[in-house]
């Protein structure tokens, strides 16, 4: 399953942009975090960098 973002929980820091070596997450027009679940290989690397625990693997 793809990385999912909190939106409410989001700060829109960009850590987990960088840490995505896939580049499935980008900024949305509201500054928070979205994934190309298309994209998205399931690694978890956005999870850990992520400093106020707004992704999730569901």
């Amino acid at each position: 399953m793809p990385a999912v973002i909190d939106k409410e929980t989001c700060t829109g820091c960009g850590a987990c942009v960088d840490a995505c070596p896939v580049e499935a997450i980008s900024l949305d027009d509201n500054g928070k975090a979205e994934v190309d679940a298309d994209v998205c290989i399931d690694c978890g690397a956005c999870v850990d960098e992520c400093p106020v625990e707004a992704i999730s693997m569901e």
